[in-house]
């Protein structure tokens, strides 16, 4: 009986050893370089982004895939996104910043190398909180928040820091209306196409 138990306790350590291993979970932060964010449709207006900067911050998981040698690692992170851009219409013309907020959720499909390099690629779904303009000719902004990309990219870790660069393709635009002071509809794209430098930490 003793050294049933014995042997049970010692199944229960080396599956928990074997778990503590496979799964790994923590933090991450870091700067987004908007490449190509905000794309006119209906109606020129828009003459480009001059800056394109924003930030994240969010929490990772990353468990091991049995046998191949893989892992996945789904990631869910609040992004902000700022632009600066020419507006420009028969009424008003200045330089306004419009602000995004979204939700970010890349499923990313990782294989370790060389002991402290990761390389990984995957789907990337997001959902646009918030968007608006800083300009008082833009009265309001409505968004059809949801769309979906690929990431893909590299990085290494040192213990428990690692960081990483990646860079996002979106595969849908978001399909947004905005409405000036002068009553005008107009149809707009937000491509979020960008590049990702992130800091993590594993906790």
């Amino acid at each position: 009986m003793i050294k049933k138990i014995f042997l049970i306790l010692c199944l229960a350590f080396g599956f928990s050893q074997i778990a503590s291993a496979q799964i790994a979970f923590g933090v991450k932060g870091g700067l987004n370089y908007n490449s190509n964010s905000i794309k006119e449709v209906s109606s020129d207006v828009f003459d480009g982004a001059k800056s394109k900067t924003g930030y994240h911050a969010g929490v990772w998981l990353r468990f091991k895939i049995p046998a191949i040698g893989f892992y996945l690692r789904p990631e869910l992170v609040y992004t902000n996104l700022t632009n600066e851009v020419s507006y420009n219409n028969s009424i008003a013309k200045a330089e306004t910043t419009y602000n995004f907020q979204k939700i970010d959720i890349p499923v990313l499909f990782g294989k370790k190398i060389f002991g402290i390099g990761n390389l990984y690629v995957g789907p990337s779904f997001q959902y646009i909180l918030d968007s608006n303009f800083d300009f008082s000719e833009i009265t309001d902004v409505k968004t059809d928040g949801f769309t979906a990309g690929i990431q893909f990219g590299g990085g290494i870790e040192f213990g428990k820091l690692g960081i990483d660069i990646r860079w996002e393709k979106a595969f849908s635009g978001v399909e947004s209306v905005l409405k000036t002071i002068a009553g005008d509809d107009i149809n707009f794209d937000t491509r979020v196409n960008q590049v990702i430098i992130g800091l993590s930490y594993k906790l």
